[in-house]
């Protein structure tokens, strides 16, 4: 009966301990109990048998199978024919369960046609779907509207009222303040401290977080922006974009807020030239550029940052050292052939110009956390010496510290001349960091406001057509 919140930084060892805890890795030494009992995870699936469940930050599910298959993965309930699966009842459950979450789904819904958000939901279904007693949430928001957010806490109170544990990790505190009942802050893999919430602060938790004062988390600038460099003129898409256009000129931040579906990532792929586009022009400096995939977009000058930095990001299998140079391996080559002393030169000048942490740069991608895996996929960018950057969610999944860190970054490149495109679902995030915000809502740009007088109430009337209708 109790939302206890794990906050640390990235890398602090918070999903470290949730995976011992869940089976999926071994601990050295020290013991879990459950009410009471010493018990031995070895496994997920003891683990799971114990009542323990999961819900990863990066999601765990099968991509080509439906909703109702990731859930009941391994659990089928069959007919009285023994081994056939009874997938009326699979498809009525997973009706019930996305239901309590407001969510409509359709159960047979291929995974890998589902929007981040959508698939988060699956997830935390799955979890629910087990009747777990200890419930273990990974930043289960980072993806979720207004709207969706509301349901999982009214969900996570529900578990909480039946008694059961529920472990919170998250990066937004305001979360922890609303929903949870004791916090407990790790730092380099120990505990700092822990207490009931109300006996925190914000600026407490940060403390122990980091370990040092946060002054200022937007470190806004003043600038003056220069000329245009980006026009995107009636781009449309059928059924997902309508005669988008927006301007971004040198050196300026600009925001695009907006509920999810409202085609935010979809506008930033058909600039990017990862998905097609039916109408409307991209000119550059002047001058209209045909740009029909990444690679165009790469050679115009333009790069992207993209909301799921695993799948489109980085090749996590890969090196630091390979993932800097990717964009621009003939930078690093001659004839053909790669030259390591160069590669590594440009990738450690970029991890240390980014404060990447890294024990070397033969480092896995994969084992980086989630604020230095967002910088690896900052450096690449950076050495393409991009003069447009479009960020989809540039912070998602990342802690305090790195998060100003990040913000940082992205003023120095706006001080440098670079033109930036930041979508974000955090609308404090967009508040602070934007010089212009652009609002999207069904595939149009619906709205603009000064980023200095803008508010959340006034974005959120446009995200949602408020102002439209009272008119």
């Amino acid at each position: 009966g109790e939302v206890h919140a794990l906050l640390g930084e990235n890398g602090a060892g918070k999903s470290t301990l949730m995976r011992v805890l869940a089976g999926a890795e071994q601990m050295d030494s020290g013991e879990i109990r459950l009410f009471g009992r010493l018990v031995h995870l070895n496994d997920p699936l003891s683990a799971m048998r114990h009542g323990v469940a999961m819900i990863y930050q990066e999601l765990n599910l099968v991509p080509t199978l439906g909703a109702a298959e990731n859930i009941f993965m391994g659990r089928m309930p069959s007919r009285a024919v023994r081994g056939v699966v009874d997938f009326g009842r699979v498809e009525r459950l997973t009706s019930e369960y996305l239901q309590r979450l407001g969510v409509s789904i359709s159960p047979r819904m291929p995974i890998e046609r589902l929007s981040v958000a959508q698939q988060q939901m699956v997830e935390i279904a799955k979890a629910v779907s087990q009747d777990a007693r200890v419930i273990v949430m990974d930043e289960p928001s980072a993806t979720l509207t207004e709207h969706e957010l509301t349901k999982l806490f009214e969900l996570i109170r529900r578990l909480r009222d039946s008694g059961t544990c529920v472990v919170y990790i998250s990066h937004r505190l305001e979360e922890v303040f609303e929903v949870c009942d004791r916090a407990t802050v790790l730092r380099d893999g120990q505990v700092i401290e822990s207490r009931a919430v109300p006996d925190w602060t914000h600026d407490d938790i940060v403390r122990a977080m980091v370990g040092r004062e946060i002054v200022e988390q937007y470190p806004r600038r003043s600038r003056d922006v220069g000329d245009v460099v980006l026009e995107v003129c009636g781009l449309s898409r059928v059924g997902v974009l309508h005669d988008v256009s927006l301007k971004l000129r040198r050196g300026e931040i600009v925001g695009v807020a907006g509920l999810v579906g409202a085609g935010r990532t979809e506008l930033a792929r058909a600039i990017f030239g990862a998905d097609p586009v039916d109408a409307g022009a991209i000119r550059l400096e002047g001058r209209t550029v045909r740009i029909r995939s990444p690679r165009d977009a790469i050679r115009c000058g333009i790069g992207m940052l993209s909301e799921d930095r695993k799948a489109f990001g980085l090749v996590v299998g890969m090196t630091v050292r390979e993932n800097c140079t990717m964009t621009k391996l003939s930078s690093v080559s001659s004839v053909g052939v790669i030259s390591r002393s160069r590669e590594r030169a440009v990738a450690t000048g970029l991890v240390q110009s980014l404060g990447v942490r890294t024990p070397s740069i033969e480092q896995a991608a994969e084992n980086l956390s989630g604020g230095n895996q967002q910088k690896l996929v900052l450096a690449k960018w950076l050495f393409t010496e991009c003069q447009v950057l479009i960020f989809d969610e540039p912070t998602r999944g990342v802690d305090v510290g790195a998060k100003v860190e990040i913000y940082g970054l992205m003023n120095d490149l706006a001080d440098r001349g670079v033109c930036i495109l930041m979508i974000s679902s955090d609308l404090p995030e967009v508040l602070g960091m934007s010089d212009r915000i652009l609002v999207m809502r069904e595939g149009r740009i619906v709205g603009e406001a000064d980023g200095r007088s803008a508010t959340q109430e006034g974005i959120m009337r446009m995200a949602l057509g408020v102002a439209d209708a009272e008119k």
